[in-house]
């Protein structure tokens, strides 16, 4: 898809479509009254005759409109002008794409970016709109021996302005078309089956970004893990075939002295459950494991593309989780790099088990910040369903920061306890904690798990995504999330949000 910015009167566009908005009440935009003007009042003609009320959703396409150069004219419902905030024009932008996706179209106009949103400014209402296109026509049929047949005709869209773009509208356009790049490659990996996206294939995909951007490279391999003492990380992959992997990838867009902000993402490219195995229905999905994983490869492919006076690190835990006679077993003891021993009660709680491992390693890049980003529980999904992910941390200021972020990208999060209470249920009798904590609270205590691994002096978030990374059912396929709200923290960071 191919993003840019025009100046100049709706009207007098020559494109396959131009796309105006219709507040609720059939109240025509800016943009819309203008070009109603010049057509003679047809638009308000076809809006009277009960065509199109602006319910928000609706759209109403019009033809070879008088006084027009575009050849459609496609009107979007707002709601209720009152109304309009930034959730309500990202759904109007992808209303406006949905309608023009398999039609005839294959460039458009969009006269949306100059609405008035609440607590939402020029660049980032342009930065919104071109990532939410670009989502909008994405589609995932490589391994399909025919193509989908809805695939969209369109290949460009044009933000409309009245006004000549400044410098930061068009660095609001290359912003949303990173953050739409990095969206794009976290949903391909999570969408890849796991006999393709194994740990190895991950190591591959975070080499070629590091080429790609000049970023900086390491992939710890078995033996380099044994020599850390990364026994639990370790634990994990021992009834697998498939070698595991510790990628480790550096952003240097920053002053030297600038202390990095960490990302460790969760890379389980299977997770059978192992020796606990899971039930059989709907094992598939556990594919989108790795989803942590690729959210820290999106979100890496992003900020490289913006270009962002940032450092980060991108540090991966990938392994698979499977059943064999070398498995590890309910009941073994295991000591992380840390050195603290852990009871493994359940196989199935594994991704803690390599994040654990992963968080300690962290410490050596002395981070300002780290956030570790996973399908950890399913308990977070009872809690909080498929809407916000579950956020927990040790330090006020930078969970309100991440906090921030989410609202201001429309990838939410929601704050949960990370109480000393919680930690007497990971008391094992053995060993210094155990895996689990039980059923109450079980999102909780997986946090707290991972809080023992963590420096109480660096600030650390921990986003469980478990509910957000991917959808079931007809719309089965990953999200992306939470790229979005990964980037715009980075933004807000560089002053740039």
């Amino acid at each position: 898809m191919e993003f840019s910015i025009k100046a100049g009167a709706a009207e007098k566009q020559k494109s396959d479509c131009i796309v105006l908005g219709v507040f609720a009440g059939r109240e025509l935009s800016e943009a819309a009254a203008l070009v109603d003007r010049a057509a003679g009042g047809t638009l308000a003609e076809a809006l009277t005759d009960g065509d199109m009320e602006g319910r928000a959703g609706s759209t109403l396409m019009l033809r070879k409109v008088p006084g027009v150069a575009a050849t459609r004219v496609l009107l979007v419902g707002l709601g209720a002008s009152a109304e309009f905030d930034a959730h309500a024009y990202r759904e109007a932008v992808q209303h406006a794409v949905a309608a023009l996706r398999g039609g005839g179209s294959t460039d458009c106009v969009l006269y949306l970016a100059e609405l008035a949103v609440k607590d939402c400014d020029l660049p980032r209402r342009i930065r919104l709109a071109v990532s939410t296109a670009a989502e909008a026509t994405y589609r995932f049929d490589r391994l399909k021996s025919k193509k989908d047949e809805d695939r969209t005709r369109l290949a460009k869209i044009t933000l409309g302005l009245s006004a000549k773009p400044d410098a930061a509208a068009n660095r609001a356009l290359a912003q949303g078309e990173a953050l739409g790049a990095g969206v794009k490659l976290a949903r391909d990996l999570g969408n890849l089956p796991s006999n393709i996206c194994t740990p190895s294939f991950l190591a591959k995909q975070a080499q070629e970004l590091a080429d790609e951007f000049k970023l900086k490279c390491q992939v710890l391999e078995e033996k380099d893990m044994e020599k850390l003492g990364m026994g639990s990380l370790l634990s994990v992959t021992r009834g697998s075939r498939e070698p595991a992997k510790l990628i480790v990838l550096e952003y240097n867009g920053g002053p030297k002295k600038q202390k990095p902000t960490v990302l460790v993402g969760k890379g389980i490219t299977f997770d059978t459950g192992g020796i606990s195995i899971k039930p059989a229905p709907d094992m598939d999905e556990m594919k989108f494991d790795m989803s942590g994983a690729g959210s820290v490869l999106g979100t890496l492919r992003a900020v490289a593309g913006m270009g962002l006076p940032v450092n980060v690190v991108g540090i991966i835990p990938t392994c698979e989780n499977m059943p064999d006679g070398s498995a590890v077993k309910p009941g073994d003891i295991v000591t992380s790099m840390s050195g603290l021993t852990i009871e493994i009660l359940n196989t199935d709680a594994e991704g803690r088990l390599i994040l654990c491992d992963a968080l300690t390693y962290a410490k050596r890049f002395n981070p300002d910040g780290m956030i570790d980003i996973a399908t950890l529980t399913g308990a977070c999904v009872v809690a909080l369903g498929h809407v916000a992910s579950g956020l927990y941390s040790n330090d006020d200021a930078f969970a309100a920061e991440v906090l921030d972020a989410g609202q201001a990208s429309l990838d939410r999060a929601w704050r949960m306890p990370l109480w000393q209470d919680y930690q007497e249920q990971l008391k094992s009798p053995f060993a210094d904690l155990a895996n689990i904590g039980g059923r109450a609270a079980g999102s909780v205590t997986a946090a707290c798990f991972l809080a023992r691994f963590v420096d109480k002096t660096t600030p650390w978030v921990h986003l469980d995504i478990a509910g957000v990374a991917y959808r079931s059912g007809k719309q089965k396929g990953s999200t992306g999330r939470p790229v979005p709200m990964l980037t715009e923290y980075l933004l807000k960071r560089a002053g740039q949000g």
